[in-house]
């Protein structure tokens, strides 16, 4: 900091709920008590959730913490309590308020628990341009408090839960409310306010998302698999780790790293004591169900030509990668080159993340392959059927189109060397 900058003011910590640490509510009475609190409250309720993600099986909520004014905070064991439905009627055309909400709203609908209005402070944030868009950088931002976020990687399926996280729960809708007027404010005031209810609702109503092709193909390090039988033992053993992980509820990185699970599809053991001797099967994790992952590794071993996996993705409904398009789309790989630089241009003069403006996937889609014939009406068309909101078409349809019908870009001169050392 130089002599001329301000300092930094300083922030007040937030280190207590204004109403205590209320009691976790994990009884069908205590759950109606609650109901008939928020139901008479006022204004908008503040919503979070709390998981267990990287301890047990699944993104399922394990607290449920909510607020509003005249009612209070109310923290909920959805594990005693698995249907919301009357919460959630109760609160039936209330602006519900969460941050990064489609992190919390499949959880939250495994409970019965929807909302019926949204606003998404962590959204709201990135449409302003904040660089920084997480609660605690948030609060800290736009309302001057420091807020502790040492328990957001805890395992919340434990029981009892600590008084400490209890209290770190409690203060994660303290202020959301009070944070969301002023984030809507200044979207009023940035004229940004009906892009931001345009992307509300889109997450709102978002359907679950598709399965995807060959998830396993998604295990970290099978870049370094270079045949297919050894893809072959990728998948079973990706499989097999997914039904024990399930069984056992717990994370499936815990029962199997993705590192033995790639070791193994690299070494090829033809037997369980050869499995035994790869480093990352002497963990006692990998070692407690050591015959369960030497039988996949078998079975894999036994498959026939015919029944072993592709190299590569059966494409279906997916795009291939950028980096392959030269070779299998040329044309479209000059075209996504002009949308990317076009549509990055335009998101920074709007002062919008460019995924913000338009989804890369759309970007990716309208470059592969652009309507028969290119105009603004009918690159409009396109992005409306790919789910892209009016905003995002009224303000991209014309850039994109001149983009689609652009020359390749010059390649950017590569700069000399400015003396004989950095030659």
């Amino acid at each position: 900091m130089t002599d001329d900058e301000p300092a930094a003011p300083e922030l007040r910590p937030l280190l207590e709920p204004a109403g205590g640490v209320p009691e976790v509510t994990s009884t069908a009475a205590a759950l109606d008590e609650v109901t008939e609190r928020m139901a008479a409250g006022t204004g908008p309720v503040a919503v979070d959730a709390e998981r267990a993600s990287g301890y047990r099986y699944g993104q399922h909520a394990y607290l449920v913490q909510i607020r509003r004014a005249g009612a209070g905070t109310a923290l909920i064991d959805p594990r005693e309590l698995p249907d919301l439905s009357g919460l959630s009627a109760a609160l039936d055309g209330v602006e519900w308020v969460l941050h990064a909400a489609n992190q919390d709203l499949p959880c939250l609908a495994e409970l019965n628990f929807t909302p019926s209005r949204l606003f998404d402070t962590e959204l709201a944030g990135r449409l302003l341009g904040r660089d920084r868009v997480g609660l605690g950088p948030m609060v800290a931002g736009e309302l001057g408090f420091a807020l502790a976020k040492e328990h957001s990687a805890a395992d919340w399926s434990e029981r009892p839960l600590p008084e400490s996280w209890l209290r770190y729960a409690a203060l994660d809708v303290e202020v959301l409310v009070e944070l969301r007027d002023v984030l809507a404010a200044q979207l009023a005031e940035a004229g940004k306010l009906d892009w931001a209810e345009q992307e509300f609702e889109a997450i709102r109503v978002a359907p679950p998302p598709s399965p995807r092709i060959d998830p396993w193909r998604r295990t970290s390090g099978t870049h370094l698999v270079r045949d297919t039988q050894g893809l072959a033992i990728v998948r079973e053993l990706w499989h097999t780790r997914e039904i024990e992980a399930e069984r056992a509820d717990i994370s499936p990185g815990r029962i199997l790293p993705d590192a033995a699970i790639v070791a193994a599809a690299q070494a090829k053991p033809r037997s369980q004591a050869a499995l035994a001797e790869l480093r990352p099967f002497k963990n006692r994790g990998a070692a407690r169900r050591l015959p369960t992952w030497a039988a996949a590794v078998a079975r894999a071993l036994t498959l026939g030509p015919a029944d072993l996996p592709a190299k590569r993705t059966p494409l279906g409904d997916t795009l291939p990668p950028p980096r392959a398009w030269r070779d299998r789309n040329p044309e479209g790989a000059v075209r996504l080159e002009n949308v990317r630089h076009d549509v990055r241009e335009l998101a920074d003069s709007l002062d919008v993340p460019q995924e913000n403006l338009l989804t890369p996937e759309f970007q990716r889609r309208i470059a592969w392959a652009p309507p028969r014939r290119v105009t603004p009406e009918t690159v409009s068309i396109a992005l409306t059927d790919l789910g892209a909101r009016p905003w995002q078409v009224d303000l991209v349809s014309e850039p994109i189109a001149r983009a689609l019908l652009a020359p390749p870009r010059p390649k950017e001169p590569e700069q000399a060397p400015e003396s004989a050392d950095e030659a």
